[in-house]
């Protein structure tokens, strides 16, 4: 979820990057650099390929024109979705292209399961295909970036005059959506959770309401500014942090979630 500040259009008309090559659910569209080579084979070091899941109002090329290329380089395969009309669409619905997505990359790949980084949106709504739509099975690690997981109290997160975001409304705190997403808890036997908040964090408010609670051999909760306090990248910008992509590294390379006790190079 961000702040709209561009139209649509002319965000589109400035991502030039192109991808290696398409899946069948992104034949027209431009991926983040590094993204969707369908040929990629995971290594014994990488197992799990990784899905980028873009915000509320993205596309997979802007959220992703950063920190995609740094995964790709780390040696993982990496591929990135568009999803629900610039992910305005209600998230359960959003969810579902999510689960053909994965399954599509699991096909192609021969792993066994994936491992889902989310900004946003991308980062809460991956829970709801996680407990409704059987994701769990085939998901080790999720990694949301300032995930909207208990929902915003900051009514500015609705563009004024934009019409047509069921997803700004699911993610409004105590909506309808929220409440039954979380009613049974925030965590899902099997996967494990990292969640990256910055207390910059202007539109999912307060920026706590990012965090899950579940036990700490399968779920951390980092904020950044715990071990670079100077740092001042905030919610929309946050994928492009380059301490938050030495902590999505971090969760991403190991075995649980990320480490708490890991200490980033600070920028």
């Amino acid at each position: 979820m961000r702040l709209r500040t561009l139209p649509l259009a002319l965000v589109v008309a400035t991502c030039t990057f192109l991808g290696i090559a398409a899946g069948p659910a992104q034949a027209d569209s431009i991926s983040p650099p590094g993204a969707n080579d369908w040929t990629c084979k995971p290594s014994a070091a990488h197992p799990h390929p990784v899905v980028l899941v873009h915000g509320t109002f993205e596309d997979m090329a802007k959220n992703w024109s950063v920190l995609s290329p740094q995964i790709k380089d780390a040696g993982y395969c990496v591929f990135a979705l568009n999803y629900g009309n610039n992910a305005t669409a209600h998230i359960p619905d959003s969810a579902q292209e999510l689960n053909t997505f994965v399954d599509s990359v699991l096909g192609a790949t021969g792993a066994k399961k994936v491992d889902l980084v989310g900004h946003s949106q991308g980062g809460m709504m991956p829970r709801y295909y996680l407990g409704f739509l059987g994701g769990a099975t085939k998901v080790d690690e999720l990694v949301g970036i300032v995930p909207s997981n208990h929902g915003t109290t900051n009514p500015l997160t609705i563009p004024t005059g934009y019409a047509g975001c069921d997803a700004c409304t699911d993610q409004m705190a105590g909506s309808p959506f929220l409440t039954h997403l979380n009613a049974n808890g925030d965590t899902v036997p099997g996967p494990d959770y990292t969640v990256i908040t910055t207390t910059h964090d202007e539109v999912v408010t307060p920026y706590t309401s990012a965090f899950l609670d579940g036990p700490a051999q399968r779920v951390t909760n980092v904020t950044l500014q715990d071990r670079c306090p100077l740092d001042a990248f905030e919610h929309d910008q946050s994928p492009n942090d380059p301490v938050v992509a030495q902590w999505v590294l971090n969760a991403l390379g190991r075995s649980g979630p990320a480490d708490p006790a890991f200490t980033p190079h600070c920028t």
